[in-house]
Parts: structure tokens; sequence; C-alpha cells
């Protein structure tokens, strides 16, 4: 629905506030933490997840106020949130016992072929083989994968700060342009790959190779600097040697994330599937640690607020994104997704009439390797966050900061994208 000028412009001040907000989350933290009478509160507002949702709860209801509650209900109706539907489905099924039992036996296998401790070549593996996992298990599932697992190993243990900001910043980079080999799994690449015929072979020669450079590139630059922090950590036990999981059982719940990934685009087939997926984990609890609910439903929170939000955003993006050549395109994409959601920037444009191939590229390119940069960049991110915010300090992770941690690995994926 067409929505007057004057709305449009109330839609872009209040995503202006909302991305304010998400660099303030730590202010919102610390305030919690002094002040009691309304701490609940400031540890609200101090909720990465909670805040994309808090800003639209605003706008809803300033259309209710200006146009009536049925514009405001029918503007919500005219939204797409299968994307969230989606990440939360996945990001439950993908932090079960089962599953990260699978992914582990897999760094496992990897682990023993690199002749270096198992603390320090499980780091790197962590980083750079379970973001490529994205491309063809989907990104969130590989983030909630990567997060999970980098925490249990090392982020919950005694490490510098500044290691557990550069480790989840490279994470965030290269989750973002990991999910690249393929046209089904990045959320960006997959609201043009069929518009523009964007096939596997296309996606492997033109994106795959280059972001796996990147991706390595990256992971082996953590895994140096912080080489004596890791030959310093003891190894832990997986949580198959403490107490296994039958293979039946795994291979249930692969299944389960299988047909998720099949069935992305259809939100009735997979919160279908969903339900059966909850019946059967009640039916072996045995072989459960307790469902990631709560992170599931922050998260999904976060980007269907995003969603309200963003599509209130096309009338000023969509005009900047047809007035660029090739690379500014590529620069301005990349600098864009900082501020809003990769998908949203590639779908927008996507609606550019007479795009050339080079500018599709760099829209595309630029867009992936932008998607580190902030929690709204990239849809996985938010789930990172809400995993992983337990780690650091006072519970809450500076948004500022993984901004600047986020920059190196970035302009790695830039050079690799742009140059090569």
């Amino acid at each position: 629905m067409t929505q007057p000028q004057w709305i449009e412009y109330t839609g872009a001040a209040l995503f202006l506030f909302a991305v304010l907000h998400t660099f303030s989350t730590k202010f919102f933290i610390r305030l919690a933490n002094k002040e009691t009478r309304h701490a609940g509160l400031w540890h609200l507002l101090g909720e990465v997840e909670v805040v994309f949702g808090f800003w639209t709860f605003i706008l809803l209801v300033f259309l209710a106020v200006a146009n009536g509650s049925t514009a405001a209900v029918d503007y919500l109706d005219a939204q797409n949130f299968t994307e969230p539907l989606f990440v939360f489905v996945i990001l439950v099924i993908a932090g079960t016992r089962p599953v990260l039992q699978a992914a582990r036996l897999l760094i496992n296998i990897l682990d023993r072929l690199i002749p270096l401790p198992k603390s320090v070549s499980y780091y790197f593996l962590l980083l750079a083989v379970v973001p490529l996992l994205g491309s063809f298990i989907t990104e969130p599932a590989a983030m909630t994968l990567a997060a999970l697992m980098l925490r249990d190993r090392y982020l919950s243990r005694r490490i510098p700060e500044s290691m557990k900001y550069l480790t989840f910043a490279i994470l965030l980079v290269n989750v973002s342009i990991g999910g690249v080999l393929t046209p089904y799994a990045a959320p960006p690449v997959l609201m043009v790959a069929e518009k523009w015929g964007w096939g596997m072979d296309f996606m492997l020669s033109m994106f795959g190779w280059k972001a796996a450079l990147a991706v390595f590139i990256n992971a082996l630059a953590a895994t140096w600097i912080f080489r004596r922090v890791l030959l310093r950590l003891d190894d832990l036990e997986d949580d198959f040697e403490i107490g296994a999981v039958p293979p039946l059982v795994m291979g249930i719940h692969l299944a389960f994330l299988a047909g998720t990934v099949i069935f992305s685009h259809h939100p009735a087939v997979f919160l279908g599937l969903f339900l059966f997926f909850l019946g059967f984990t009640e039916a072996y609890k045995q072989y459960q640690s307790p469902l990631m609910l709560r992170e599931g439903l922050l998260v999904a929170f976060f980007l269907a607020g995003l969603v309200v939000l963003g599509s209130m955003q096309k009338w000023w993006l969509q005009p900047v994104l047809a007035g660029m050549d090739s690379l500014m395109l590529f620069i301005g994409s990349t600098l864009l997704t900082a501020i809003t959601d990769n998908a949203a920037l590639t779908y927008l444009g996507s609606l550019v009439e007479g795009l050339s191939d080079a500018n599709k590229y760099a829209l595309v390119a630029g867009a992936v390797t932008g998607g580190g940069l902030t929690v709204i960049a990239n849809a996985p991110n938010p789930a990172g966050f809400s995993i992983l915010k337990g780690s650091f300090e006072e519970e809450s992770i500076n948004p500022m900061m993984m901004f600047l941690f986020a920059l190196p690995p970035t302009v790695i994926a830039a050079c690799c994208f742009f140059f090569l």
C-alpha cells in the first residue's frame, strides 16, 4: 500500500532512531546497573534484539493515531514475515544437541587432518569451515552452530575481551560472505538470483571462490593473532564424548533441518515441520538440551521489526542505488548495509531497471561484504548476538566496538570481491 509522503518521512526518522538506539544499547545496560528503580526498563532497552521491535511499536501507534487502527493493521498485514519465522525455526533446530553433535563430529574429522594443537586448529575450523557450511544449510543455521561452539569452547572462558570482539566480528563477516557459494542460502543473493538468472555455476565462479578465500584469510589472521592465548587453553571434552546421541536421533534432527531449509519460502510447511519437531524432542528428552525458544523469539522479534521499519525506506534507498556507477555502488552498498538489512538492499536494487551486469555484481558483492558491520546488516547477526552476549562483560556486546573490530575483516572481503 502507498503511504503519504509525511508518513514515509516519519518512518525514515524512526528508522534512524532505531539505528542510533542499536549503537547505544551498552549505555542502557550501564544505566540499568546503576539505577535500580527502573532497572527492568533500562535493561529491556539495552537488549539489541528488542530495538527494532520497540521502534516498530512506536511506528504502528503513530499510524493508528494518524490514520486509524485499520490503517495500522493493514500496513502490518502487507508485510512479509517469512524470514523472521524461518530464522526462528532454523535457530531452534540448529541449536539442538543432536545437530551440534553432528557439526562437532565433522569438525573433529577435519581437525585430525591439521597438524596443530587442537585448541588452535579447532578455533580456525570454527571460523573457516562452519561459515562456509552456510551456503548449504543456510546462513542462520551456520551462525547458530558456530556461535554455540565458539561460546562453549572459547568465548565463555577467561580470554581477553579483544579476542572475543575480533572473533565475533570475523564470525559475522565470514557468515555473511560464506553463504554465497550457492544461490539459495544467503538472503541478499536469494532476493535476486532467480530474477537475474544466477545459478550454482555462476555463484561459484563469480562469488564462491572469492568468498572462500576471504573466509580463510580472516580465520587464519585471527588464529595467528591469538595463537598464544589458544595454546594456553586446555582442550574441552565434547558433548558427544560425555553422553552420545544415537545416530538415528541425530539423523532425524538433520532431516528436520534439511526439510526446513528446502521449504524455507513456505512458512505453512516449515512451521508444520517445526511442530512435529517439537513433538519429537519431547518424546526423546534424554537426548536434548533445553530448546533455544527464548533466543529464537527475540531474534524473530528483531527481524520482524526490521521488516516493518525497513519497508518504509524504499522512497530514498532506491533512488540512491539507481544513481551510482559500479565502483560507487560497491562502496555504497557496503556502507548502506551497515544501516539496513542487506537482503532489503539487494531487493530494492533489483527493482532498478537497466542495471548492468557489473552493477548487479557490485550491488550484491557490496551487500554481503558489509554484512558483518552491525547487528542489522545481515539476518543471522541477531542470532549470534543473542547466543554470545552472555560471554561478554556486563553480558552485553558494544555495537560500536563490534563495528570497529569488523572493519579489518570487511576490508579483506572487499579486496577479494573487488580486485579478484
